[in-house]
């Protein structure tokens, strides 16, 4: 029967693995052949993403399971089980154990996991460690919120450059290229008409075409019609 002090110190390790159960998230792996060199390099980059790793004994574990309401795992604590949590970056574990997994598929090999007190199988840890690192996504949000101010601010200089051309003036005619080529077109089919009425309605050639055949008749007439003869008194 073990002694006292040795169940004492199996009850805070219990304690010790309900704690990291309680993680924002964590994979357990099955890390059976694995080199002492390939397990150092694979601890020192989970140091360096604020991940803990450590080995831990299924027995023990399955009692700090059934404390977290996470006995859907029960079934891969057999054999080798190492566990990788981490509480500053939920991505982290599964991203870096999926790497040596990767490198080392005939003896490091994912089992399950857990993120946001949920259990997650092999084929999750795997789909999520395809996110991107958290600092990443931090930047790629950041970019996206920044997008329209970059894109306000070229335009801008952009006019500037061009001799102080109005801004907005740019901005409408990039956002809606089609409604401005329908305005100009239709102020230009709306002045065209009233020119061409003005310039056919001009003074000379209303003269030209009125006063002319006038003009001629008159003289025809006076021209074509013959003098009365003047009757001698003598012969009357």
């Amino acid at each position: 029967m073990p002694s006292e002090k040795i169940l004492e110190e199996k009850k805070q390790i219990v304690i010790d693995m309900t704690e990291k159960l309680k993680s924002k998230s964590g994979v357990f792996v099955d890390y059976k052949g694995i080199k002492v060199t390939e397990d150092t390099a694979m601890r020192v980059k989970m140091r360096d993403a604020s991940v803990d790793y450590s080995v831990v004994k299924n027995r023990l574990m399955k009692l700090a399971i059934k404390n977290v309401g996470f006995e859907d795992l029960d079934s891969i604590l057999v054999g080798t089980t190492s566990l990788a949590v981490s509480e500053d970056d939920p991505i982290a574990p599964a991203r870096i154990v999926k790497e040596f997994a990767d490198k080392m598929p005939n003896y490091f090999e994912i089992k399950a996991g857990f993120m946001d007190g949920k259990v997650l199988s092999a084929d999750e840890v795997k789909a999520i460690a395809s996110i991107p690192a958290l600092p990443i996504l931090q930047a790629q949000f950041l970019g996206t919120l920044l997008a329209p101010i970059t894109t306000l601010a070229v335009v801008l200089k952009a006019a500037a450059e061009k001799g102080g051309a109005p801004a907005d003036v740019e901005v409408k005619v990039e956002k809606a290229p089609a409604e401005a080529v329908a305005e100009a077109q239709a102020e230009a089919v709306a002045e065209a008409p009233a020119e061409t009425a003005v310039e056919a309605q001009g003074e000379a050639p209303a003269d030209e075409t009125s006063e002319a055949p006038v003009e001629a008749a008159a003289e025809t007439t006076i021209e074509e019609t013959p003098e009365a003869p003047v009757e001698d008194p003598a012969q009357s």
